[in-house]
């Protein structure tokens, strides 16, 4: 089984959205994909349809016991260690500084901060020891899901777009730690995508509407699919650190 994929990748948040997006445009380009979600049945649906490159995990990828399965089915399902990781999942907050609602925030915070810190100490301690042995033969990416907003303030998404800047510092702490040792670690910053983020972190239909009016055609998660597999499919030696992709008519943020 190990020979039939030529990478093997885990990307978390992978039932919905970019990261839904992304398992598919893996397994379309041969690669083996661990998806992680918490809704168990749209990860057996998607086993069903996409096949043997497919093998989902559900479960919250904050917590430690599900990190632990994620990597350890990349050797149960593909006989190899994942050579690629996505850190996708994450949740949206509308709202100011002002009139936020610090009731989720905690939330928010476990999910888009502190899930992120620990797959990405996850990943970075599985990849490592491989990577300098493997290195410049072989490629390991560790992409983070970013935002806009974590690199331009926007008062109206301005709690969520705190947790961005946090996982931004995240993403180049850790490219000056393992990039020298042969880890790429790549940050994807999107603008506005329309998928089911917007009712999660509470955007009103006015609001939504107001995106479609000012930035229409907004961006689907298989336009940033396709950008995460550009970063992930360079040679070894090309490292694209920080990537930004928005609508064509979103000027700011």
């Amino acid at each position: 089984m190990s020979g039939k994929y030529p990478r093997i990748a885990i990307v978390t948040g992978a039932t919905s959205g970019i990261g839904e997006a992304t398992a598919r445009k893996f397994a379309a380009s041969g690669f083996g994909v661990v998806g992680n979600g918490r809704n168990a049945a749209t990860l057996v649906a998607m086993e069903k349809e996409i096949g043997p490159a497919f093998r989902g995990v559900a479960g919250d990828a904050s917590e430690s016991s599900v990190l632990e399965r994620l990597f350890a089915a990349t050797m149960e399902r593909f006989g190899k260690p994942a050579d690629i990781v996505v850190a996708n999942a994450g949740r949206g907050l509308g709202g100011s500084v002002k009139d936020a609602d610090l009731s989720q925030f905690e939330d928010l915070m476990k999910i888009n901060v502190t899930g992120t810190l620990a797959l990405l100490q996850k990943a970075a301690r599985e990849m490592l020891d491989g990577e300098q042995s493997a290195y410049p033969k072989a490629a390991a990416d560790i992409v983070i899901v970013g935002s806009v907003v974590g690199r331009h303030i926007s008062p109206f998404s301005a709690v969520y777009g705190a947790s961005k800047f946090a996982v931004h510092a995240l993403a180049e702490g850790l490219r000056r730690e393992v990039g020298p040792k042969g880890v790429r670690v790549s940050l994807v910053e999107p603008g506005v995508v329309i998928s089911g983020f917007q009712a999660v972190a509470g955007y009103s239909d006015e609001m939504v509407n107001g995106f479609f009016e000012k930035f229409g055609p907004l961006l689907r998660g298989e336009d940033v699919a396709n950008a995460i597999h550009f970063v992930v499919t360079q040679p070894p030696h090309v490292h694209i650190c920080d990537i930004v992709v928005r609508p064509t008519r979103q000027d700011y943020p």
